[in-house]
Protein backbone atom coordinates (compact mmCIF):
# COMPACT_ATOMS: atom_id res chain seq x y z
CA UNK A 1 0.00 0.00 0.00
CA UNK A 2 1.26 3.50 -1.06
CA UNK A 3 0.67 4.93 1.94
CA UNK A 4 2.01 2.78 4.12
CA UNK A 5 4.97 3.06 2.15
CA UNK A 6 5.21 6.73 3.38
CA UNK A 7 4.52 6.19 6.99
CA UNK A 8 6.86 3.05 8.05
CA UNK A 9 10.36 5.01 7.48
CA UNK A 10 8.70 8.48 8.87
CA UNK A 11 7.07 7.27 12.17
CA UNK A 12 10.17 6.64 14.35
CA UNK A 13 8.68 7.57 18.04
CA UNK A 14 4.70 7.35 18.82
CA UNK A 15 2.54 4.45 17.97
CA UNK A 16 0.10 4.26 14.50
CA UNK A 17 -1.91 0.86 14.27
CA UNK A 18 -3.92 1.37 10.39
CA UNK A 19 -6.33 -0.90 9.67
CA UNK A 20 -6.76 -0.74 5.34
CA UNK A 21 -10.04 -1.34 3.42
CA UNK A 22 -9.73 -4.66 3.35
CA UNK A 23 -9.36 -4.97 6.70
CA UNK A 24 -5.31 -5.97 6.89
CA UNK A 25 -3.32 -4.13 9.84
CA UNK A 26 -0.37 -2.38 10.05
CA UNK A 27 1.96 -1.29 12.75
CA UNK A 28 4.20 1.94 12.28
CA UNK A 29 6.88 3.44 15.23
CA UNK A 30 6.96 1.50 18.27
CA UNK A 31 9.30 3.64 20.61
CA UNK A 32 7.21 6.18 23.23
CA UNK A 33 6.33 9.86 22.15
CA UNK A 34 5.99 12.65 24.58
CA UNK A 35 3.77 11.38 27.94
CA UNK A 36 0.58 13.03 26.71
CA UNK A 37 0.50 11.74 23.45
CA UNK A 38 -1.84 8.58 22.79
CA UNK A 39 -0.84 5.66 20.85
CA UNK A 40 -4.00 5.39 17.53
CA UNK A 41 -5.51 3.07 15.72
CA UNK A 42 -6.80 4.52 12.12
CA UNK A 43 -9.08 2.36 9.61
CA UNK A 44 -9.47 3.11 6.32
CA UNK A 45 -12.76 2.63 5.00
CA UNK A 46 -12.32 3.73 0.87
CA UNK A 47 -9.78 1.33 -0.97
CA UNK A 48 -8.90 4.73 -3.11
CA UNK A 49 -7.31 5.93 0.37
CA UNK A 50 -4.47 3.66 -0.21
CA UNK A 51 -3.00 5.58 -2.72
CA UNK A 52 -4.55 9.04 -2.12
CA UNK A 53 -2.74 9.11 1.07
CA UNK A 54 0.39 8.42 -0.13
CA UNK A 55 0.13 10.91 -3.00
CA UNK A 56 -1.01 13.97 -1.01
CA UNK A 57 -2.21 13.40 2.47
CA UNK A 58 -1.98 16.59 2.70
CA UNK A 59 -5.12 17.50 1.50
CA UNK A 60 -6.97 13.36 1.26
CA UNK A 61 -6.60 13.11 5.09
CA UNK A 62 -8.90 15.99 6.13
CA UNK A 63 -11.30 14.97 3.31
CA UNK A 64 -11.52 11.43 4.29
CA UNK A 65 -11.74 12.68 7.35
CA UNK A 66 -14.74 14.84 6.71
CA UNK A 67 -16.50 12.07 5.34
CA UNK A 68 -15.81 9.42 7.68
CA UNK A 69 -13.58 7.05 5.46
CA UNK A 70 -10.41 7.63 7.80
CA UNK A 71 -11.81 6.82 11.61
CA UNK A 72 -10.02 6.55 14.66
CA UNK A 73 -10.64 3.92 17.04
CA UNK A 74 -8.29 4.49 19.31
CA UNK A 75 -7.10 7.69 20.53
CA UNK A 76 -8.26 11.15 19.09
CA UNK A 77 -7.61 12.79 15.26
CA UNK A 78 -4.96 15.48 17.32
CA UNK A 79 -3.09 12.23 18.58
CA UNK A 80 -2.92 10.70 14.87
CA UNK A 81 -1.95 14.35 13.21
CA UNK A 82 0.69 15.02 16.33
CA UNK A 83 2.00 12.12 16.28
CA UNK A 84 2.78 12.13 12.20
CA UNK A 85 3.69 16.01 12.48
CA UNK A 86 6.10 15.85 15.37
CA UNK A 87 7.76 12.54 13.09
CA UNK A 88 7.79 14.58 9.85
CA UNK A 89 8.47 17.81 11.45
CA UNK A 90 8.98 20.42 8.35
CA UNK A 91 9.18 17.96 5.77
CA UNK A 92 6.28 18.00 3.37
CA UNK A 93 4.75 14.38 3.30
CA UNK A 94 4.49 12.39 0.29
CA UNK A 95 5.58 13.17 -4.08
CA UNK A 96 3.08 15.48 -4.84
CA UNK A 97 4.47 17.60 -1.47
CA UNK A 98 7.93 17.88 -2.85
CA UNK A 99 6.33 18.56 -6.07
CA UNK A 100 4.79 21.18 -4.29
CA UNK A 101 7.94 22.81 -2.42
CA UNK A 102 9.93 22.87 -5.63
CA UNK A 103 7.74 24.70 -7.50
CA UNK A 104 6.65 26.96 -4.77
CA UNK A 105 7.32 30.44 -6.06
CA UNK A 106 4.92 29.20 -9.40
CA UNK A 107 2.07 28.27 -7.06
CA UNK A 108 2.02 31.32 -5.04
CA UNK A 109 1.42 33.35 -8.28
CA UNK A 110 -1.87 31.70 -8.50
CA UNK A 111 -2.77 30.47 -4.83
CA UNK A 112 -1.82 34.06 -3.71
CA UNK A 113 -3.52 36.62 -6.17
CA UNK A 114 -5.72 38.30 -3.84
CA UNK A 115 -7.15 41.04 -6.09
CA UNK A 116 -10.05 42.87 -4.32
CA UNK A 117 -13.02 41.31 -5.47
CA UNK A 118 -11.66 37.67 -4.49
CA UNK A 119 -10.10 38.89 -1.31
CA UNK A 120 -14.35 39.58 -0.05
CA UNK A 121 -15.05 35.89 -1.64
CA UNK A 122 -11.81 34.50 0.61
CA UNK A 123 -12.75 36.21 3.72
CA UNK A 124 -16.62 35.38 3.06
CA UNK A 125 -16.03 32.10 3.13
CA UNK A 126 -14.58 31.63 6.56
CA UNK A 127 -15.61 35.18 8.09
CA UNK A 128 -19.42 35.17 6.94
CA UNK A 129 -20.46 32.10 9.00
CA UNK A 130 -22.76 32.11 11.76
CA UNK A 131 -21.89 34.11 14.72
CA UNK A 132 -23.06 31.23 16.46
CA UNK A 133 -20.09 29.25 15.37
CA UNK A 134 -17.62 31.19 16.85
CA UNK A 135 -19.33 32.06 19.96
CA UNK A 136 -18.96 28.31 20.75
CA UNK A 137 -15.40 28.32 21.11
CA UNK A 138 -13.81 31.99 21.13
CA UNK A 139 -13.46 34.21 24.25
CA UNK A 140 -16.10 36.44 25.58
CA UNK A 141 -14.57 39.33 23.58
CA UNK A 142 -14.50 36.79 19.99
CA UNK A 143 -10.92 37.52 19.68
CA UNK A 144 -10.03 34.78 16.61
CA UNK A 145 -6.41 35.47 16.97
CA UNK A 146 -3.46 34.32 19.37
CA UNK A 147 -3.59 34.78 22.44
CA UNK A 148 -0.89 36.22 24.76
CA UNK A 149 -0.07 33.80 27.84
CA UNK A 150 1.95 35.99 30.05
CA UNK A 151 1.03 33.79 32.44
CA UNK A 152 1.11 29.90 31.87
CA UNK A 153 -1.85 29.45 34.21
CA UNK A 154 -3.78 32.18 32.02
CA UNK A 155 -7.50 31.19 31.18
CA UNK A 156 -8.45 32.56 27.43
CA UNK A 157 -10.62 35.03 28.43
CA UNK A 158 -7.27 36.30 29.93
CA UNK A 159 -4.36 35.92 27.40
CA UNK A 160 -7.08 37.36 25.19
CA UNK A 161 -7.19 40.56 27.35
CA UNK A 162 -3.13 40.30 27.62
CA UNK A 163 -2.94 40.28 23.75
CA UNK A 164 -4.76 43.34 23.27
CA UNK A 165 -3.15 45.45 26.27
CA UNK A 166 0.07 43.96 24.67
CA UNK A 167 -0.95 45.43 21.20
CA UNK A 168 -2.34 48.97 22.75
CA UNK A 169 0.62 49.21 24.54
CA UNK A 170 3.17 49.12 21.73
CA UNK A 171 1.14 51.52 19.75
CA UNK A 172 1.97 54.35 22.38
CA UNK A 173 -1.56 56.01 22.89
CA UNK A 174 -2.48 59.58 23.37
CA UNK A 175 -5.31 61.76 23.33
CA UNK A 176 -6.39 63.25 20.19
CA UNK A 177 -4.78 60.70 17.90
CA UNK A 178 -6.35 58.71 14.49
CA UNK A 179 -5.67 55.66 14.99
CA UNK A 180 -6.58 52.86 11.61
CA UNK A 181 -7.84 48.96 12.32
CA UNK A 182 -6.96 46.81 9.35
CA UNK A 183 -9.21 43.96 9.30
CA UNK A 184 -10.44 44.93 12.49
CA UNK A 185 -12.55 41.33 12.90
CA UNK A 186 -15.58 41.70 15.18
CA UNK A 187 -14.35 44.91 16.82
CA UNK A 188 -13.12 43.96 19.90
CA UNK A 189 -9.57 45.54 19.28
CA UNK A 190 -10.48 49.00 18.10
CA UNK A 191 -13.28 49.40 20.95
CA UNK A 192 -10.50 48.60 23.57
CA UNK A 193 -8.22 50.82 21.63
CA UNK A 194 -11.19 53.48 22.66
CA UNK A 195 -11.62 52.81 26.01
CA UNK A 196 -7.89 53.22 26.93
CA UNK A 197 -7.59 56.53 25.51
CA UNK A 198 -9.32 59.60 24.20
CA UNK A 199 -8.57 58.63 20.65
CA UNK A 200 -10.41 58.37 17.01
CA UNK A 201 -10.68 54.96 15.74
CA UNK A 202 -11.30 53.72 12.47
CA UNK A 203 -12.11 49.66 11.81
CA UNK A 204 -12.06 48.03 8.31
CA UNK A 205 -13.38 44.55 7.28
CA UNK A 206 -14.59 42.97 4.33
CA UNK A 207 -16.96 40.68 6.17
CA UNK A 208 -20.38 41.54 6.32
CA UNK A 209 -20.95 39.55 9.51
CA UNK A 210 -18.23 40.59 11.07
CA UNK A 211 -19.57 44.43 9.93
CA UNK A 212 -22.45 44.12 11.54
CA UNK A 213 -21.54 43.12 14.81
CA UNK A 214 -18.99 45.51 15.03
CA UNK A 215 -21.17 48.65 14.44
CA UNK A 216 -23.74 46.53 16.64
CA UNK A 217 -21.15 46.51 19.91
CA UNK A 218 -19.91 50.31 19.34
CA UNK A 219 -23.44 51.25 20.03
CA UNK A 220 -24.20 48.94 22.93
CA UNK A 221 -21.01 50.42 24.58
CA UNK A 222 -21.82 53.58 23.97
CA UNK A 223 -18.18 54.21 21.64
CA UNK A 224 -20.29 54.93 18.15
CA UNK A 225 -18.99 58.71 18.18
CA UNK A 226 -15.19 57.52 18.50
CA UNK A 227 -15.19 54.45 16.61
CA UNK A 228 -16.03 54.27 12.95
CA UNK A 229 -16.45 50.47 11.02
CA UNK A 230 -16.85 50.00 7.67
CA UNK A 231 -17.05 47.48 4.94
CA UNK A 232 -13.71 48.56 2.84
CA UNK A 233 -10.76 46.78 1.31
CA UNK A 234 -6.96 48.58 2.54
CA UNK A 235 -6.47 49.30 -0.87
CA UNK A 236 -9.01 51.83 -0.55
CA UNK A 237 -8.30 53.91 2.57
CA UNK A 238 -7.18 57.11 2.49
CA UNK A 239 -6.53 59.74 4.68
CA UNK A 240 -3.43 59.66 7.48
CA UNK A 241 -3.34 57.92 10.33
CA UNK A 242 -1.34 58.54 13.59
CA UNK A 243 -1.55 54.86 14.20
CA UNK A 244 -2.06 51.73 12.24
CA UNK A 245 -2.76 48.21 13.48
CA UNK A 246 -3.54 44.90 11.85
CA UNK A 247 -3.88 41.60 13.70
CA UNK A 248 -4.34 38.26 11.70
CA UNK A 249 -5.39 39.83 8.65
CA UNK A 250 -2.03 39.77 6.59
CA UNK A 251 -2.12 36.31 6.45
CA UNK A 252 -4.56 37.03 3.55
CA UNK A 253 -3.19 39.51 1.79
CA UNK A 254 -0.84 37.08 -0.25
CA UNK A 255 3.28 36.90 -1.26
CA UNK A 256 2.28 38.84 -4.60
CA UNK A 257 0.74 42.02 -2.66
CA UNK A 258 3.36 42.66 -0.01
CA UNK A 259 4.92 45.59 -1.42
CA UNK A 260 1.71 47.43 -2.43
CA UNK A 261 0.59 46.34 1.57
CA UNK A 262 3.84 47.77 2.76
CA UNK A 263 3.44 51.20 0.53
CA UNK A 264 -0.56 51.67 1.81
CA UNK A 265 0.95 51.64 5.52
CA UNK A 266 3.71 54.14 4.15
CA UNK A 267 1.08 56.57 2.78
CA UNK A 268 -1.29 56.39 5.23
CA UNK A 269 1.15 56.59 8.34
CA UNK A 270 1.80 60.24 9.89
CA UNK A 271 5.10 61.39 9.75
CA UNK A 272 5.46 60.81 13.09
CA UNK A 273 2.98 57.51 13.48
CA UNK A 274 3.71 54.25 14.17
CA UNK A 275 2.33 51.29 13.30
CA UNK A 276 1.87 47.28 14.32
CA UNK A 277 1.21 44.34 12.16
CA UNK A 278 0.68 41.19 13.97
CA UNK A 279 1.02 37.93 11.90
CA UNK A 280 1.02 34.20 11.84
CA UNK A 281 4.55 33.43 10.36
CA UNK A 282 7.11 30.33 9.58
CA UNK A 283 10.86 29.88 10.45
CA UNK A 284 11.34 27.21 7.77
CA UNK A 285 11.57 29.72 4.42
CA UNK A 286 9.08 30.52 2.12
CA UNK A 287 6.54 27.69 1.76
CA UNK A 288 2.69 27.21 0.73
CA UNK A 289 -0.17 26.55 2.27
CA UNK A 290 -1.47 23.13 2.97
CA UNK A 291 -4.24 21.94 0.56
CA UNK A 292 -6.96 20.68 2.86
CA UNK A 293 -6.71 24.02 4.64
CA UNK A 294 -6.79 26.38 1.29
CA UNK A 295 -9.81 24.24 0.31
CA UNK A 296 -11.95 23.91 3.04
CA UNK A 297 -10.50 26.70 5.27
CA UNK A 298 -8.75 29.73 4.35
CA UNK A 299 -9.15 30.33 0.42
CA UNK A 300 -6.35 32.82 -0.55
CA UNK A 301 -4.47 32.53 2.79
CA UNK A 302 -0.82 31.90 3.45
CA UNK A 303 1.54 32.29 6.21
CA UNK A 304 4.78 34.01 5.29
CA UNK A 305 8.62 33.69 6.16
CA UNK A 306 10.12 36.77 7.29
CA UNK A 307 12.72 36.35 4.58
CA UNK A 308 9.48 37.44 2.20
CA UNK A 309 7.98 40.05 4.57
CA UNK A 310 11.36 42.28 5.36
CA UNK A 311 12.64 43.27 1.85
CA UNK A 312 9.19 45.01 1.01
CA UNK A 313 9.21 46.88 4.66
CA UNK A 314 12.65 48.37 3.52
CA UNK A 315 11.95 48.98 0.35
CA UNK A 316 8.39 50.98 1.91
CA UNK A 317 10.00 53.39 3.14
CA UNK A 318 8.97 52.27 6.77
CA UNK A 319 11.58 51.57 9.60
CA UNK A 320 11.26 48.32 12.06
CA UNK A 321 11.42 49.59 15.49
CA UNK A 322 10.51 46.79 17.35
CA UNK A 323 10.14 42.77 16.43
CA UNK A 324 8.76 39.89 18.98
CA UNK A 325 8.17 36.21 18.53
CA UNK A 326 5.65 34.33 19.83
CA UNK A 327 6.21 30.95 19.86
CA UNK A 328 4.21 28.35 21.35
CA UNK A 329 0.92 30.84 22.64
CA UNK A 330 -1.19 30.05 19.32
CA UNK A 331 -0.49 26.47 20.31
CA UNK A 332 -1.84 26.81 23.49
CA UNK A 333 -4.96 29.50 22.22
CA UNK A 334 -5.79 26.63 19.42
CA UNK A 335 -5.69 23.70 22.44
CA UNK A 336 -8.16 26.33 24.07
CA UNK A 337 -10.52 26.08 21.22
CA UNK A 338 -10.27 22.66 20.38
CA UNK A 339 -11.62 21.85 24.10
CA UNK A 340 -14.40 24.42 23.75
CA UNK A 341 -15.07 23.22 20.38
CA UNK A 342 -15.37 18.98 21.92
CA UNK A 343 -17.08 20.53 24.81
CA UNK A 344 -19.97 21.73 22.20
CA UNK A 345 -20.03 18.99 19.45
CA UNK A 346 -23.84 18.69 20.03
CA UNK A 347 -24.70 22.47 19.49
CA UNK A 348 -22.43 22.72 17.04
CA UNK A 349 -23.74 19.24 15.21
CA UNK A 350 -27.14 21.08 15.64
CA UNK A 351 -25.70 24.08 13.99
CA UNK A 352 -25.01 22.82 10.85
CA UNK A 353 -23.80 18.79 10.43
CA UNK A 354 -21.44 16.20 11.44
CA UNK A 355 -19.55 16.76 8.50
CA UNK A 356 -19.14 20.43 9.21
CA UNK A 357 -17.70 19.29 13.37
CA UNK A 358 -15.13 17.34 11.71
CA UNK A 359 -14.19 20.00 9.31
CA UNK A 360 -13.47 22.03 12.13
CA UNK A 361 -11.96 19.79 14.34
CA UNK A 362 -9.63 18.67 12.04
CA UNK A 363 -8.82 22.47 10.96
CA UNK A 364 -8.28 23.36 15.08
CA UNK A 365 -6.05 20.33 15.39
CA UNK A 366 -4.04 20.45 12.46
CA UNK A 367 -3.33 24.06 13.06
CA UNK A 368 -2.02 23.27 16.92
CA UNK A 369 0.29 20.80 15.37
CA UNK A 370 1.76 22.64 13.04
CA UNK A 371 2.29 25.51 15.76
CA UNK A 372 4.03 22.76 18.05
CA UNK A 373 5.95 20.73 15.48
CA UNK A 374 6.21 22.26 12.03
CA UNK A 375 7.88 25.42 12.82
CA UNK A 376 4.97 28.14 12.98
CA UNK A 377 5.22 31.18 14.93
CA UNK A 378 3.58 34.31 14.98
CA UNK A 379 5.39 37.89 15.25
CA UNK A 380 4.74 41.37 16.04
CA UNK A 381 6.59 43.82 13.71
CA UNK A 382 6.26 47.74 14.71
CA UNK A 383 7.34 50.36 12.31
CA UNK A 384 7.31 53.92 11.93
CA UNK A 385 8.98 56.68 9.51
CA UNK A 386 11.44 58.10 12.01
CA UNK A 387 14.06 56.30 14.47
CA UNK A 388 12.64 58.33 17.60
CA UNK A 389 9.63 57.85 17.44
CA UNK A 390 9.49 55.26 19.88
CA UNK A 391 11.49 55.32 23.10
CA UNK A 392 14.60 53.42 23.19
CA UNK A 393 13.96 50.56 25.28
CA UNK A 394 11.18 48.43 25.47
CA UNK A 395 10.31 49.25 29.50
CA UNK A 396 7.55 51.31 27.77
CA UNK A 397 5.18 48.23 26.92
CA UNK A 398 5.36 46.86 30.18
CA UNK A 399 4.68 49.73 31.92
CA UNK A 400 1.69 50.72 30.16
CA UNK A 401 0.70 46.69 30.53
CA UNK A 402 0.76 46.80 34.23
CA UNK A 403 -0.91 50.69 34.17
CA UNK A 404 -3.94 48.62 32.13
CA UNK A 405 -4.49 45.42 33.98
CA UNK A 406 -4.76 47.45 37.32
CA UNK A 407 -7.20 49.29 35.89
CA UNK A 408 -8.75 46.57 34.63
CA UNK A 409 -9.52 44.74 37.64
Amino acid sequence: MLFARLLKPLIRTGRITLIDAHGKRWEFGGESGPADERPCTVRLTDPSLHWKLGVNPGLHAGEAYMAGTLVVEEGSIYDLLSIVTRNAGDNHLGPVGKLRRFGVGLQRLWQQANPADRSRRNVAHHYDLSEKLYDLFLDKDRQYSCAYFADPGMSLDQAQAAKKRHIIAKLLLKPGLKVLDIGCGWGGLALEIAKSADVQVKGITLSQEQLAIARRRAREAGLEHRVQFELQDYRAESGTYDRIVSVGMFEHVGVPQYGAFFRKIDELLDPDGVALLHSIGRTDGPGTTNPWLRKYIFPGGYSPALSEVIPHVERSGLMPTDMEFLRLHYAETLWHWRQRVAANRDRLVALYDERFYRMWEFYLAGCECAFRHQGHMVWQLQMAKRADAVPLTRDYIYEAEHRMAVAAE
